[in-house]
């Protein structure tokens, strides 16, 4: 598409997209046969997506951009960069402290960019004429794939989206139009050999190369399962206490990633390395006030906590005994499940004493305690 100027309509939303904060900008058209869909529906038939149904509810519209909007016919995809400062990976060599994923330690990045979505979009529609809808996670368009088609970057071994120009750490959005705009090149695969992303993964999460189960997946375990988390995984969550990022962290494609510019979505000091002791004194209040404007804040408190109990767990700090102890009486069944589970770890003695205790007192109050 061209307009009455000399360049070219892309040329131009490629620099209001700059202008508006995003940090890459390209193009591609939506006709062709979008091979996701079927690994999505491999990945839900096999059960893969756990607790999380709305994967299976919304299958048929993730199918293809279209199933969202038929009368769409191009995609402009959207990058901000939020690379990370320090290394990621740091924290987990502090037991006693939290590990919150680099993605999650600033504002809530859906609203930061779908205001900067919207505004694009509206500047587009002004300026080309057109219909126009925006999208950022929360909607059911596959957004991975369409990125890698328009060159943004590809999706590695563990499925994430890797640039060879930030590595692992684009926030991703579109607009759809109905205008014809000029595709850019997909971009290839130039992962080689390297399975860094998969080896790294304490819970095993990858059962082939492409293939996630998220039922083993760190993130997808202290975000997405609301129950108690398997047994079998606890001692691998570490302190990880919201999200994961080894397998986005190891990638040799970092080596050319650049810290995020934008401030709003910047770590915050209270998330960088937070003490587990505090967190676990955080009541409802606290949390709410804690995580405003953050991602961390909509999985609420009770699941909050019962990931600080695990962490706590695997502190092998036995002067945070207390906090588990103390969470024994917590109204929510979740944590105290998790609390018995993190005091049995530092003082499994402690533990026994007070089941014995409360057996004595009411013998029914313990079967969480099993």
């Amino acid at each position: 598409m061209t307009t009455s100027t000399s360049e070219p309509a892309e040329d131009l939303i490629r620099a209001e997209a700059k202008a508006l904060g995003f940090d890459l900008c390209r193009f591609t058209d939506i006709d062709e046969a979008w091979p996701a869909a079927a690994r999505l529906a491999e990945f839900v038939a096999a059960g893969r997506h756990g607790e999380m149904g709305w994967l299976a509810d919304t299958a048929e519209r993730r199918s293809h951009p279209r199933a969202m909007w038929e009368g769409a016919r191009s995609a402009v995809v959207l990058g901000v960069n939020y690379g990370p400062e320090t290394d990621p990976l740091a924290i987990l060599a502090e037991p006693s402290r939290g590990a919150i994923s680099v993605y999650a330690q600033g504002d809530d990045y859906h609203e930061v960019i779908k205001a900067r979505l919207k505004a694009l979009a509206g500047w587009m529609q002004r300026r080309f004429g057109g219909e126009v809808k925006v999208f950022v996670d929360t909607a059911p368009l596959m957004e991975k794939p369409l990125a890698e088609r328009a060159g943004v970057g590809w999706q590695g071994r563990h499925s994430n989206l890797v640039s060879r120009e930030f590595g692992s750490w684009l926030f991703l959005g579109a607009v759809l139009t109905t205008l014809e705009l000029a595709p850019d090149p997909p971009e290839e695969m130039h992962c080689g050999s390297c399975t860094a992303c998969l080896d790294v993964c304490p819970t095993n999460a990858f059962v082939a190369p492409f293939q996630l189960d998220a039922r083993r997946c760190i993130s997808y375990l202290t975000i997405e399962l609301q129950g108690p988390i398997p047994a079998e995984f606890r001692a691998a969550l570490g302190n990880r206490i919201y999200g994961c990022d080894d397998c986005l962290a190891v990638c040799p494609w970092n080596k050319f990633a650049q810290a995020g510019r934008e401030q709003k979505l910047a770590a915050r000091e209270t998330m960088k390395a937070p003490a587990l002791a505090d967190l676990a004194r955080l009541d409802d209040a606290d949390f709410r006030e804690l995580f405003r404007k953050n991602p961390v804040k909509r999985i609420g408190r009770d699941r909050f906590i019962r990931n600080v109990l695990y962490a706590i767990g695997n502190s092998g700090d036995p002067a945070l005994a207390v906090e588990a102890e103390r969470l024994l009486e917590d109204p929510a069944p979740v944590v105290r499940g998790a609390a018995v589970w993190a005091l049995r770890r530092l003082d499994g003695a402690r533990l026994e004493a007070l089941r014995g205790a409360r057996e004595e007192a009411d013998p029914s109050v313990l079967a969480e305690w099993a």
